[in-house]
């Protein structure tokens, strides 16, 4: 990266957050969050940008929120993303900023997390394989602006509809959904291909029943799934989680290859079959846990 100076600002009018799905009707006891499937990109901010948005679009978990909507459809509330998670990416806690992607950053005693390190902290600064999204350094007021305009707004809609969720059901359920590239759901070098990772940070989000069952509806289904493998959850897993009011979280990674081709971001045959399956699944899971909780 250079010592260049990139300074912009971006137009939020301009720019819609987050759709939302069925958040007036709650059937079950359970919220569907999609923080990684936007494909918007601020306008000042390609203009700023050192890759195209094919490069760009890699990260993107694409059409998340297109394979459970069904299951909102039944009743479970969808927050969707809109805006690339390589502008800014509302699974981190905000404190991740790696401060060399600035020219003006202060001094501060935050921990420069690992995912800083890597690039990926709340400002991304590279997508595979360690691609620089800037060539140059960010305003530092900038990346605060897009945390209140952006990453502040899709949470606090997040935090009502758990706390909508918890009054009417005296519990809540965050299903944090996402997609993972095949490669590495095919590192480990096993005779079959993950399917689906279900994340629990190794039993700690949610209780053990809940994480069975959604594995074993899984397998009945013919699909490959595994526990913390090879993700155990992020931000929205770990800072959702409060046992002690009965909001418990899951992320789920699903191997984009059972319903796309991965190079050319269109979907394969297999995606509304797909799609049936995972948003029944959900569906499912919304019912056991109507009497799970009673």
């Amino acid at each position: 990266m250079s010592d260049k100076i990139l300074n912009f600002k971006v137009n939020y009018k301009e720019l819609p957050v987050y759709d939302e799905f069925n958040t007036k009707d709650i059937k079950y006891p359970v919220v569907l969050s999609s923080p990684h499937s936007g494909e918007v990109f601020p306008k000042e901010f390609l203009a700023h940008c050192a890759l195209t948005e094919k490069e760009l679009r890699s990260s993107h978990d694409c059409y998340v929120t297109e394979l459970i909507k069904e299951a909102s459809d039944a009743g479970i509330p969808l927050l969707s993303m809109n805006i690339s998670r390589t502008f800014i990416d509302v699974n981190r806690d905000k404190i991740e900023l790696d401060d060399t992607m600035f020219y003006n950053a202060p001094k501060r005693n935050d921990i420069n997390s690992r995912r800083c390190r890597v690039g990926l902290g709340v400002l991304h600064r590279v997508v595979y394989p360690n691609k620089n999204i800037y060539d140059g350094l960010l305003d530092y007021g900038e990346a605060q602006e897009r945390i209140k305009r952006v990453y502040d707004v899709y949470h606090k809609k997040l935090t009502q509809l758990v706390e909508k969720c918890l009054q009417k059901f005296g519990c809540c359920y965050i299903l944090d959904c996402h997609s993972m590239p095949s490669m590495i759901c095919n590192i480990m070098n096993e005779t079959q291909s993950l399917d689906f990772c279900i994340c629990n940070l190794f039993d700690e989000s949610c209780p053990t029943e809940v994480s069975a069952y959604l594995k074993q509806k899984l397998e009945a289904l013919d699909y490959r799934a595994e526990y913390n493998r090879p993700y155990s959850g992020a931000y929205i897993t770990f800072n959702y989680c409060q046992p002690r009011r009965k909001i418990y979280t899951l992320q789920l990674e699903i191997n984009r290859q059972i319903y796309m081709y991965e190079k050319s971001f269109k979907k394969n045959n297999n995606f509304q079959e797909v799609s049936r399956n995972i948003s029944g699944i959900i569906t499912d899971l919304g019912n056991f846990l109507l009497d799970f909780n009673k």
